[in-house]
């Protein structure tokens, strides 16, 4: 097949962006490449072309959907000044983002599926979260670097633990409840913070 210049690449991410918002929305098992190819428009064949393999799709939407947290954390720092981390943990918490899974933060939603995954998968995760970790340590103060990293991992955990609890409530006043608390605990574990925008 003969492509015009520029559509191979179009292609292929549309193919990232339907593989993406298909494995936060359903789990890998929750859909398989035919779905997968369905909802980016292309056919099956032209999926494996592109990838080789669903693993391999889910491989590149995860490393995908963790180099959005790569450019947003930044983004919100500089953006926020010292305020930027109580700004991220309400964005995050939030109920745009709380009820936008299949658009919404691959930590939160790709997490339970990397456990379930490879040792391949899991070095892909390791890598790029020690990189978020590192950014979000960066735009906190006092202490040591050891002791900002330590607080970078707990602000971390809480959030995505708390997201994931508070999308799974029935009520929606109750899931307010866990994402003001959420947010509230994000913010004392991050503690102080410190400017970095120029």
């Amino acid at each position: 097949m003969r492509y015009k210049p520029g559509q191979k690449e179009e292609t292929r991410r549309k193919m990232l962006t339907a593989a993406s918002q298909s494995f936060r929305s359903h789990g890998f098992s929750g859909v398989g490449v035919d779905g997968l190819a369905k909802a980016a428009g292309v056919t099956s064949g032209a999926f494996y072309t592109h990838f080789g393999s669903k693993a391999a799709a889910f491989n590149v939407a995860l490393a995908a959907g963790l180099d959005e947290v790569i450019e947003g954390v930044p983004q919100f720092q500089n953006e926020n000044d010292t305020d930027w981390v109580k700004a991220f943990a309400r964005y995050y918490l939030g109920q745009t983002h709380r009820d936008n899974l299949a658009g919404g933060c691959a930590m939160a939603a790709l997490t339970p599926e990397v456990i379930r995954s490879d040792r391949a998968v899991h070095k892909i995760y390791e890598k790029k979260m020690a990189i978020i970790a590192g950014l979000v340590s960066e735009g906190l103060a006092g202490g040591s670097e050891r002791d900002r990293l330590a607080r970078a991992w707990a602000m971390l955990s809480v959030l995505i633990g708390g997201i994931s609890i508070a999308r799974a409530m029935n009520s929606s006043a109750v899931a307010d409840d866990v994402a003001k608390s959420v947010t509230a605990a994000a913010i004392l574990a991050a503690g102080k913070t410190r400017t970095l925008s120029g």
